[in-house]
């Protein structure tokens, strides 16, 4: 019986993963496609903006209680199975882990019995964002830095660097994203301290707005879940050292914040940006309600960076609201709420 792959697309919050994965949506050639997208957040942004690309709403599945690497036994088992049911109208299977997860524990659940005689893992895929690598914004390096000197103990690294390091460590192919926005010899840094981390004769490539050809990013035949001994993870040193915690996600936190006042785009965005010098955020995304405009905006931002455009209309009797997303560590929830008010 041929098994049905399954692509995972991994990488740190706001590196670009649902961009990549719709334009893969619009130039499918053919292939049918099922989605499962995973977010760190109570509101599913990730999948609605994935779902405007799909024909068929079936195809797409959301998982939004936490990290899949946490949830494997509960959430992905019985998601999988349910996909099996109807896999003869499937020809291909992505997974888009939420930026916070671990993928090592869900290549594992790949070789759990009712699921390995059915898929494969065709690859891992870990998407990079080459401006955060140059700036050191994947981790705040301020912040860190700063508790790093007043506390002697932090001279190791941090659960957000190993979480990188993991998500590196998985990888079949290494797309890195916005390397446009650099300077030729920049990216050449970021791209030799990144494949430094790689396994040998890992593959890394660019994409310039999520653009990767179908024929590179599918088909890559790496049966990940028959290699898993050579996918380093500080996460199961940790546990066979007797650490037995997922540490990768504590003190995290993620809350929605509605913006009721007169406001445009631009007095949001800085107000954003106002709230990423204070606090240790890490991402802030949302849809905005232009006053006047017809149209729902998507914003997305990475630490002071943000972009911001239409995607679509508003849908007769949908609520019309600006709603972020706010995703950070140890965050005074309180205080941004009134702040981005």
């Amino acid at each position: 019986m041929t098994k049905i792959p399954v692509t995972i697309i991994t990488g740190f919050l706001g590196s670009g993963k649902t961009t990549m994965i719709s334009n893969l949506l619009r130039n499918n050639r053919g292939k049918r496609l099922a989605v499962i997208v995973n977010e760190f957040g109570a509101m599913g942004i990730d999948g609605e903006l994935i779902r405007t690309c799909c024909e068929n709403e079936e195809d797409i599945v959301e998982l939004n209680n936490g990290c899949l690497c946490c949830t494997v036994q509960e959430e992905f088992l019985p998601t999988m199975l349910q996909l099996m049911e109807r896999k003869d109208s499937i020809d291909h299977i992505i997974i888009e882990t939420s930026g916070l997860a671990l993928p090592k524990p869900l290549l594992h659940a790949f070789n759990w019995p009712d699921l390995k005689p059915q898929i494969t893992v065709d690859a891992v895929v870990t998407v990079v964002d080459a401006v955060g690598q140059a700036t050191g914004e994947i981790c705040n390096r301020e912040m860190v830095q700063a508790q790093r000197l007043s506390d002697d103990s932090l001279d190791h690294e941090t659960p957000i660097e190993e979480l990188f390091e993991d998500q590196l460590s998985c990888a079949d192919l290494v797309v890195m994203t916005k390397s446009d926005l650099l300077a030729l010899n920049e990216f050449e840094i970021v791209k030799n301290l990144v494949a430094r981390k790689l396994r040998d004769g890992i593959k890394v490539i660019t994409s310039n707005k999520g653009v990767v050809d179908p024929g590179v990013l599918l088909g890559i035949g790496a049966a990940a879940e028959n290699d898993l001994d050579n996918r380093h993870s500080h996460h199961e040193e940790d546990h066979a050292n007797g650490h037995d915690h997922h540490h990768h996600d504590e003190g995290i936190d993620s809350f929605v914040v509605d913006i009721k006042g007169a406001h445009t785009p631009e007095s949001v965005i800085e107000k954003c940006r106002a709230v990423v010098s204070g606090h240790e955020v890490y991402r802030i995304k949302g849809f905005i309600d232009v006053p006047g405009k017809p149209m729902r905006m998507v914003l997305q931002g990475v630490s002071h960076r943000f972009e911001n455009y239409f995607d679509r209309a508003w849908k007769p009797g949908e609520e019309r609201k600006t709603s972020l997303v706010v995703i950070g560590h140890d965050l005074d929830q309180a205080a941004i709420t009134t702040a981005l008010n």
